[in-house]
């Protein structure tokens, strides 16, 4: 039985209710038990209430109810003297429960989208949840941004159902014509160097990539020993009109044969990056790319380089010499193993989820460096010799800038023992700047922390997702069939014919056409084959039936 209380009326999720007093309950309790109740029917879930708490939220769903045209506009059973709305009964008790209070909550164990939608149906806009329940409804849309940033090209995402589908994989357009050679193959050629989950032969071309990139990098470590670098003398002639001079230059030469290895790194590193540039589906988008742009960076100099070691001017030696210098970008082709390490993708999409963590961090670590900075000065200088003029002669702390060095090395906690404090004050400041960065590393750590395990548990969650070859085509039942319902016009519920089976008119209407489109098209495709005495639009066993009509589930 539902008590009476006072309910005052508000618009929107701010009303400000306050507790009913003891005068509003009395002079209220014999208005609520004579007005008028209405029984909603959810889901099977009857629910109970006054139509004057459904008139707290003008303008929706719930508040046409309580309208006189209400019985014709909704599906009432007037045996039961309820409505009746097929819907999900546990989030309309909140959504009913924000009538009463004024406040919306958000169910812990309902998906986010679901509950998404339910309120859109109940016409209650989302930003009236509270703010305790508001981050818990707002992770769906973390979850769904995260799974889109994650999102790679899949085999079977060509093969749609329908004729669209069956046109791709026979290679023909939509007016039947043949596929050109270069749309059958660019498809599939940009999937085996692009994604390396399409194909077997996509595995293997990213296994070779894998290696040449470790490769690559193993032999630029190596060319900075000593024991593949030798001092070779070089003899240079200068001639300079009549007067000839002959000069001995001491060189660092590298190990041939770790020329030859990078050589045929970039090779295969040039190939892939040709490849992947001319069966690109979008040019301007593998331009704007970062990973591309380093890939053409890490290549570049090594041509720059063949093509000015043949040169003997001072000019191209010049050059050489600055080509030699910025080998380094050489180590970027590490950030090529995103594309094959999850991992890898994680991290990146954690560093950028969690700028405004790493931008607080540096502000606490700015702050602190200053502070400490300056107090160490000072500090030190309270044990100075009083016959020091410059009162830094026992201490390296010489300056505040030279301070923001030790603050920088104390308040990471690296400690590398270059400058420490001398006198009783200055280890003081000392301790105090290690336990100051230590409280401010960790505050912003677990955030940065949570957004990676999000992301992991996505990505994984990503993978070992089960991928579909073929959506699921749904199609009225047939006479005869177990699932088979014919329309129930005893029903308590009122509606039309086509409501008591699972598909509306419309959308058996509609699935007819797609399959007779569908029969069309093929039968256009296999005419050649046919006999002469049939058309592209008929078939050689004569009429189909409509049952035949309807295209099947492959």
């Amino acid at each position: 039985m539902i008590s009476s209380v006072c309910v005052s009326s508000f618009r929107g999720r701010k009303s400000g209710n306050k507790p009913a007093s003891k005068s509003c309950l009395k002079g209220d309790m014999g208005k609520t038990e004579d007005s008028d109740k209405i029984v909603i029917n959810v889901g099977g879930v009857r629910h109970e209430t006054y139509r004057s708490t459904l008139k707290t939220l003008p303008g929706t769903r719930l508040s046409w109810l309580t309208e006189p045209d209400a019985f014709s506009n909704f599906d009432y059973d007037a045996k039961a003297d309820e409505f009746f709305f097929d819907r999900h009964p546990q989030v309309f008790a909140y959504v009913l429960n924000y009538y009463r209070t004024g406040k919306l909550h958000c169910p812990a164990d309902v998906c986010g989208p679901l509950y998404e939608e339910e309120l859109a149906f109940w016409g209650i806009d989302e930003t009236d949840v509270e703010a305790c329940c508001w981050m818990n409804y707002r992770q769906h849309r973390d979850a769904e941004e995260a799974l889109d940033s994650f999102e790679t090209p899949e085999p079977t995402e060509e093969e749609e159902e329908g004729v669209g589908g069956d046109l791709r994989r026979l290679c023909l357009q939509e007016d039947g014509r043949r596929l050109s050679w270069w749309k059958r193959l660019q498809p599939k050629v940009w999937a085996l160097f692009e994604d390396p989950y399409s194909s077997k032969a996509a595995r293997y071309i990213a296994f070779a990539s894998l290696f040449f990139i470790l490769i690559s990098i193993t032999t630029f470590c190596l060319e900075t020993h000593e024991a593949f670098n030798k001092l070779k003398n070089k003899t240079e002639t200068y001639t300079n009109g009549n007067d000839t001079r002959i000069e001995i230059i001491t060189e660092m030469e590298t190990e041939p044969f770790l020329t030859y290895v990078e050589g045929i790194c970039v090779v295969w590193f040039t190939f892939e990056f040709l490849m992947r540039v001319l069966f690109c589906p979008d040019k301007i988008e593998f331009i704007k790319s970062s990973l591309n742009i380093i890939d053409f960076v890490a290549i570049l100099p090594f041509y720059l380089e063949v093509g000015l070691s043949g040169l003997s001017s001072k000019a191209a030696k010049d050059v050489l010499g600055f080509l030699r210098v910025v080998r380094f970008v050489r180590i970027l082709r590490i950030f090529k193993l995103t594309r094959h390490f999850v991992g890898l993708r994680v991290l990146g999409h954690t560093l950028r989820a969690s700028t405004n963590e790493f931008l607080l961090l540096i502000i606490f670590l700015a702050l602190g460096v200053l502070i400490f900075a300056t107090m160490i000065y000072y500090a030190e200088r309270i044990g100075a010799n009083p016959d020091d003029i410059t009162g830094s002669a026992h201490t390296n702390f010489k300056n505040i800038p030279i301070g923001f060095w030790w603050a920088v090395v104390t308040m990471t906690t690296l400690g590398y023992g270059d400058m420490y404090p001398v006198t009783w004050s200055g280890m003081l400041v000392g301790a105090l700047c290690a336990l100051a960065g230590v409280l401010t590393i960790a505050m912003p750590v677990p955030v940065i922390v949570n957004n990676f395990g999000m992301y992991y548990s996505l990505a994984m969650a990503k993978q070992k997702l089960p991928k579909k070859k073929n959506k699921h085509i749904p199609r009225p039942p047939q006479p005869g069939s177990p699932n088979y319902c014919k329309p129930d016009m005893q029903s308590p519920h009122r509606g039309t014919p086509g409501d008591a089976c699972p598909l509306a008119q419309e959308e058996i209407i509609e699935i007819n056409r797609a399959g007779h489109e569908k029969s069309r098209s093929l039968n256009r495709i296999a005419a050649p084959r046919a006999s002469p005495l049939t058309t592209p639009f008929e078939s050689p066993c004569g009429e189909r039936s409509p049952r035949s009509a309807i295209p099947a589930i492959l």
